[in-house]
């Protein structure tokens, strides 16, 4: 890959990055709750998603994806379901504001926070077609390939790491006082369980 063409998917990669979006959601929602450290367990399971993403593409299967109407609908409908899920589990869950709470969220929650950012990213089927189309822009057919999807994907990450960790759950940090006191964190719960739940409508509403 040129240093220009790099300089290119860096560019792409950092826009791209910074369009508000579930992944977003779901950061700045982990950032309130476990605080600025705590957030990147749910960021490393976005970025599993991420690297699984393009293993879907390079081998071929999202062609699959985004030619099947049927398969695409269903991936479609699932993570829709899903991010609903997400949005009304935390618009009827119970504020917990004990300080005891929170360390042993800290605790036992870090696998979940991985889990749930694999499945907000991966259950969207809109990711595979993009990077079905995003990918051969930056991938040379004529050269070694697997240094080509290395470079790629790694700087898909990299950048994706930073501007969710220090711009979305830097950003959530202002938020963070309302989560001490049960009226504020019942605020918070309906704020950011409302925008999963218009986040699945948009993916739902756009074709």
């Amino acid at each position: 890959m040129t240093l220009a063409l790099w300089i290119s998917l860096l560019g792409a990669s950092i826009i791209i990055s910074f369009t508000p979006g579930a992944g977003a959601i779901n950061t700045m929602t982990n950032a309130m709750r476990l605080g600025f450290r705590g957030a990147i367990w749910g960021i490393i399971g976005q970025q599993i998603a991420l690297l699984i993403h393009v293993i879907i593409v390079a081998a071929g299967v999202g062609i699959l994806v985004a030619s099947s109407p049927a398969i695409f609908a269903a991936v479609r409908y699932a993570g829709a379901a899903y991010l609903v899920y997400l949005g009304v589990r935390m618009i009827l869950s119970k504020p917990d504001v004990s300080s005891e709470s929170t360390t042993q969220t800290r605790v036992s929650g870090r696998w979940a926070m991985v889990r749930r950012g694999i499945l907000v990213n991966l259950l969207n089927p809109k990711a595979i077609v993009f990077f079905l189309a995003f990918t051969p822009q930056f991938i040379q057919p004529g050269q070694p390939l697997a240094p080509q999807y290395a470079i790629y994907i790694g700087t898909i990450i990299v950048v994706d790491i930073l501007v969710m960790w220090f711009f979305f759950a830097a950003t959530a940090r202002s938020f963070q006082r309302f989560t001490t006191t049960v009226r504020g964190a019942k605020i918070l719960n309906l704020v950011f369980g409302t925008l999963f739940i218009f986040v699945a409508a948009l993916l739902l509403l756009m074709h």
